[in-house]
């Protein structure tokens, strides 16, 4: 497999703009399996007031490891393949200044999706941090379809085309294409811009850049977009995991807002549904506080760009409310 090790090293990471930049490293590769290495950093930082990792760079993690573990399953440098949906169970906290660990192991590869497990940990396996499940889409288009082919598709099948850099794939700077933008409701974006907690430093929400345009009942949370949060370099588009940490990190500053301070929310479990792939430009978010019980609340979000019709992401998560110290 060290074959296979090094041209997964070259390809998939060595290329990715957003993997090279918090410095996954793949660690083992053997079949059908994938293990990779996300260094401590000070940028991961996402509750200062306990001192706990934030789950952005965790997501990350998981996702481009089950990727790695897809690689290592289809052994064809020739296959493209996509990130369909992903699901994390939070069963621990991490901490800081402490390397994060995933091996994903694909499980079931069938011609067209494959589906894969994993698992988060950082000093003992033992003990993992989270236990992630995800499918991915097999023989994705590694370029942009024509538009005169993508109006042949539906919605759905346009929406997989390469979510994220999960893959090989020949290099291209064409714009891709979404069947059902042309017919999506104008929006503008709001001018408003300010920090989403004002006065308080989270590491990770600054290395994202997130900001918010307020409103009383439903702000809209924004994700500038950065060369480094590329995930494809030749769609080009996000990466996936990026877009699931801003869809989480979104609904839990959603939630803190509707807590007023009372309580602190702590996720549970979140899951993201990828419907079509991230253009190098700016994404949006709104959430939905479905249920607000007394210990357990579930917020939906939506992830757009050009407009809210047209989501590239819709994700829930279930938060535990726990009694400020």
């Amino acid at each position: 497999m060290s074959d296979l090790l090094e041209h997964l090293k070259q390809v998939y990471v060595a290329r990715t703009p957003q993997m090279r930049d918090i410095g996954l490293e793949i660690t083992a590769v053997e079949p059908a399996r994938g293990t990779m290495r996300l260094p401590a950093r000070k940028d991961w930082l996402g509750d200062p007031e306990r001192g706990l990792m934030h789950v952005g760079p965790l997501i990350v993690l998981a996702d481009s490891a089950c990727g790695i573990a897809v690689g290592a399953a289809v052994q064809a440098r020739d296959v493209t393949y996509a990130t369909l949906d992903l699901r994390l169970d939070w069963l621990r906290p991490a901490l800081p200044g402490k390397d994060v660990y995933s091996e994903a192991h694909c499980y079931r590869l069938s011609r067209s999706v494959a589906f894969i497990r994993a698992e988060v940990w950082q000093d003992d396996r033992a003990h993992p941090v989270a236990t992630a499940q995800s499918a991915f889409m097999l023989g994705t288009p590694s370029t942009a379809r024509p538009a005169a082919q993508a109006s042949a598709q539906t919605g759905q099948s346009a929406a997989i085309a390469a979510t994220m850099a999960a893959a090989p794939v020949e290099a291209s700077n064409a714009p891709v294409t979404h069947t059902s933008d042309a017919v999506a409701t104008p929006w503008i974006a709001p001018q408003a811009s300010e920090s989403p907690l004002p006065g308080q430093h989270i590491p990770y929400v600054e290395y994202l850049g997130i900001r918010v345009a307020p409103a009383p009942q439903q702000p809209t949370f924004r994700l500038p977009f950065q060369q480094k949060l590329i995930g494809n370099p030749h769609l080009p588009a996000l990466h996936g995991g990026v877009v699931a940490g801003f869809a989480e990190t979104s609904a839990i500053l959603h939630l803190m807002q509707s807590l007023q301070g009372v309580k602190q929310p702590k996720g549970i479990d979140f899951s993201i549904d990828y419907l079509r792939s991230g253009r190098p430009e700016e994404c949006f978010a709104r959430c939905e506080v479905v249920r607000l019980g007394g210990r357990v609340a579930l917020v939906t979000v939506r992830v757009w760009q050009r407009s809210p019709d047209v989501p590239i992401a819709v994700a829930r998560g279930h938060f535990l409310l726990a009694a400020k110290d």
